[in-house]
């Protein structure tokens, strides 16, 4: 895992920041009538405006600088005028800044406007996967008692945890080693470092677990139609516990 310097640190818990101002920015513009490219815009913009950079711009050719995920999108929705929220909707939104080339991640699943209770309940457990697993996050232990924490949580509550995406290391590039899983077993994965910052993202199906491709090749589906949230927050793992540097 990578491990940082305290002056890089400082460069993460910058960029971390800029990054929860921007979905807390995001959060005060949703509302039906919106489509999710204006709120690409709008996001785009708050960053630059502040000194950032938005790291989802280009990468790897993605047209947009955030992502705009809606209902039975899980992630990676490409922002478009012809996407229009509505009442009801939910929309996960994420979002990553480069600050002085250190990285941002983070994302959160919004209502628009008044959801169903069935709705709400897949947001909030969504957000508490996150929470139970940092829980388990320790220097010393394998990553896995994260991720097996997660999965549990979320089964329990009659969720399904996606398979095909992950959370990841994150620092000077805004994916490195290692996969961070929602799922797994205990005694999976690497042992866990002090100093290390990883980006950890439940990716939560209210139904089965199956996912799709769009055909514009980016966004990620429920094959059952069903609602899927998405939680994610930067983190720096030190000696003495957690600090979540996007929240």
């Amino acid at each position: 895992m990578n491990c940082m310097t305290p002056a890089e640190i400082v460069l993460m818990k910058k960029a971390g920041e800029m990054t929860r101002d921007a979905l807390n920015y995001a959060a005060t513009l949703i509302k039906p009538g919106i489509s999710t490219l204006e709120l690409d815009k709008c996001v785009e913009k708050y960053i630059i405006d502040r000194g950032g950079i938005p790291s989802f711009l280009n990468y790897d050719g993605y047209p947009a600088s955030i992502c705009a995920s809606v209902n039975d999108v899980i992630v990676h929705g490409i922002p478009s005028a012809d996407i229009v929220l509505k009442e009801g909707d939910i929309v996960s939104i994420d979002v990553g800044v480069i600050y002085k080339g250190y990285n941002g991640d983070a994302a959160r699943t919004f209502p628009v406007g008044k959801i169903s209770p069935q709705k709400e309940r897949l947001i909030q457990v969504t957000k508490e996967c996150f929470f139970e697993g940092i829980k388990h996050l320790k220097v010393g232990d394998r990553l896995g008692k994260m991720s097996h924490a997660i999965q549990a949580y979320a089964e329990k509550h009659g969720y399904s945890v996606v398979r095909e995406l992950v959370g990841h290391g994150i620092g000077r590039r805004m994916h490195e080693p290692p996969n961070v899983p929602n799922y797994g077993k205990e005694t999976d994965g690497p042992i866990v470092t002090k100093n290390a910052c990883i980006a950890i993202e439940p990716m939560i199906n209210m139904g089965r677990k199956e996912v799709g491709m769009l055909s514009d090749g980016w966004g990620i589906v429920t094959r059952d139609g069903l609602p899927a949230a998405h939680y994610e927050n930067t983190v720096l793992i030190t000696e003495n516990g957690i600090e979540i540097l996007t929240l």
